[in-house]
Parts: structure tokens; sequence; C-alpha cells
């Protein structure tokens, strides 16, 4: 585990903001109207990665949900919206940066940090239009997830221990990483164009183009398309959506990825979220989650949830992977603080005659928003 001491300063700056009075739901307003949001959380817990033969464990920020800042500033025209959105990781060291070799600074910012700084044109009528870093039409289609425990477990595996890797029987390490050999696909984020269609009866089209603009030497090139449904059917809560995405990557093999995923709410509590992708270069997924949300405590409501991935051909063609996780998440809605557990077991094989030990991994912590 890493040395304590080097956890004092991030302990007293989160004791220091907690003090602070929330500013969560605040909004400034000017005289002409225009109004200003902040917002941002913070996102710490211990994650632990067993290999089948060493346990490494460290305080790290969440993956899932890394501590963050940012505002919005509105102004309204009429029937339309003008919006400017900044947000952007603070840079403390993720759950996905750490691995048996690697240990990274506690903090580290750079542009690539910067989440969104765009500007949001919705013209009410017509549909809404974004121009600038932010996310991709299809960011997001492949994770809906209803069962409030996607900051300890969701179908990006990755998030949790993806830098870790897996250990051959002999002991020693494969070079094979959690994140690759259960990769998930998704949309991500682009300095881009975006258009999505106005909303009909719950249905909306989107599609976008877009370039890295955040990283220095990288000329690759983005462009997708996603439907998606987010409503109610009878008394059910549902979110569905189908994701199309291609990346344009100079001198190498051009990526696609065709993805989506569904959840529903049910109205005693039970929830089950379903997500699947395919991708030309790396493979297929399918991943399944049942879920539990209720009242227990008069403190928040409490989410447990079961979950189970399985994928093949990402690393090689012909392995297999599969994990099995569990996750519970209390809320302390009166602090705006999510306490959470997540433990997630891994195995893997290929057709190479090495044999894999398992692995699991366990994160413990909690998201307080402001």
């Amino acid at each position: 585990m890493r040395h304590p001491q080097r956890l004092v300063p991030l302990f007293a700056g989160l004791a220091g903001l907690i003090a602070l009075p929330a500013v969560a739901d605040t909004v400034y307003t000017s005289p002409g109207g225009a109004t200003f949001t902040p917002y941002g959380h913070l996102n710490f817990g211990i994650t632990s990665f067993d290999d089948g033969q060493d346990e490494t464990s460290q305080f790290t920020d969440n993956a899932a949900s890394t501590s963050r800042l940012g505002f919005r500033l509105r102004q309204q025209f009429g029937e339309s919206e003008l919006t400017f959105r900044f947000e952007t990781s603070i840079g403390f060291a993720s759950s996905d940066d750490f691995s048996q070799t690697s240990d990274p600074d506690d903090f580290d910012w750079d542009q690539t940090n910067l989440r969104h700084v765009d500007l949001i044109y919705d013209t009410g009528r017509f549909g809404t239009f974004y121009l600038g870093q932010g996310s991709m039409a299809s960011d997001g289609i492949g994770q809906f997830d209803t069962s409030g425990t996607g900051l300890a477990a969701s179908v990006a595996i990755g998030d949790v221990a993806g830098g870790f890797e897996l250990r051959e029987a002999n002991g020693a390490l494969s070079g094979i990483e959690i994140g690759d050999a259960f990769a998930t696909f998704d949309g991500t984020r682009a300095g881009r164009i975006r258009y999505d269609t106005p909303e009909f009866n719950g249905f909306t089209l989107s599609i976008a183009a877009g370039e890295n603009i955040l990283s220095d030497n990288n000329d690759d090139e983005f462009y997708d398309i996603a439907f998606s449904y987010e409503g109610d059917i009878g008394p059910t809560q549902v979110s569905a959506g189908v994701g199309y995405s291609v990346r344009e990557r100079p001198g190498s093999e051009d990526r696609e990825d065709t993805f989506g995923s569904v959840a529903v709410m049910l109205q005693n509590g039970l929830n089950f979220a379903l997500s699947a992708g395919d991708r030309n270069t790396a493979g297929n997924y399918v991943y399944a989650k049942v879920g539990y949300e209720t009242d227990w405590f008069d403190v928040g409501s409490t989410a447990l949830s079961l979950d189970y991935f399985s994928g093949s051909d990402a690393v090689s063609n012909g392995d297999d992977a599969e994990s099995f996780g569990i996750a519970v998440v209390q809320d302390f809605d009166r602090q705006n603080i999510e306490a959470y557990f997540g433990f997630r077991d891994y195995s893997y094989s290929d057709t190479s005659g090495t044999q894999f030990q398992d692995a699991s991994s366990y994160i413990i912590g909690a998201r307080w928003s402001f």
C-alpha cells in the first residue's frame, strides 16, 4: 500500500472542502438573465488488485467518475438557449493508472484532463448544436445503467484496475492488462461539431465529427452516430441506445465500433442492464447486470447489484475473458455523498498455451458532489 504520509495532503484537502458550504444546485443570475452554475465532485477511495500471487493497494481517484470541477454559463434567447460549458478532471492519480510496476504521481494535471470546453446552442424547435471539446454523439450510449451502482461496478471493467497485468501460472507478469483483456466500447470526447435532433416521444438521433485536439502529434479523426431512447413505458423507466463510431488513424487500420445498451428500472426497485459491443480490430463482449434499489435507511437509498462480463478476441484471436462483480452504494442525501464498495474477479485464457492465474479486485470509497 502507498505510504500513508503521501496521502496526508489529499485527505487534508478533502476535509477542507467538506467544511465549505455546499454549492450543489446553486445558480447565480445576472441582471440580464444569464445564469452561472458551478458544479463538481471529489471521488476518492482505496483500490486493491490481487493478481493471484501479489496484492497491490493504493489510494486513488475513481476512474469511473474522476474528481472534477466545472460550470455552465447560460443565456436565454426566446425559445433558444446558448450555453458555454467548462469541465476538467482535477488530475489526481486514478484507479486505472496503477499497475504492479507503475506508481504514478498523486497529482499530474495537463490539457488532456479537459473534458468540456464547448458551446451548446439549443434551438428549442430544431435540435441542439455543439461546438468544441466535449462528448461525441455516441458517448455514453454503450453504458446505460439504472442500478445506481455505477461508481463501484459497470460495463467499463477497466475503470477500477485497468492498468494491472494478468499474471501467468509460472509467476511472470504477462504484459496483458485488465483494460485490454476486458475491453468495452463506447463513444469518446473530442474537439467536435455535433447535432442532436429534437426529442420525439423519447427518441433522439445524434451525429458528430471531431478530432483529438488535446494530445500532441495525434491526427486521429472521429465520426459517429447514435440513436437513443429515454422515457417511461407504463411504470417502468427505460434507457436504451445504439451507436456506431469510426476512428480514422493515419498509418493504422481504421477502428470501427458498434455498440449498444439498454437499462430498465421497475417500480419495485428491481433493475436490469444489458450492454454489448463489437470492434473490427478487437473482438466483442456482452455484459449483464441485475440490481435492486430501496430505502432501507432514512439517510438515503441503498443500491445493490450483481453483474457478469464475457468477452472474446480482445487481445488475440481466440482469447476469452470472464468477470463477475458485486457492488453496493449507499446515498447520504443531506451530505451529497455516495459511499460505495465493489468486488470483481477476472479469468482469462488464450490459444498460446500459456496459463493465466485468476485475479480479483475491490474498490471502496465515496463521492462527494458540490
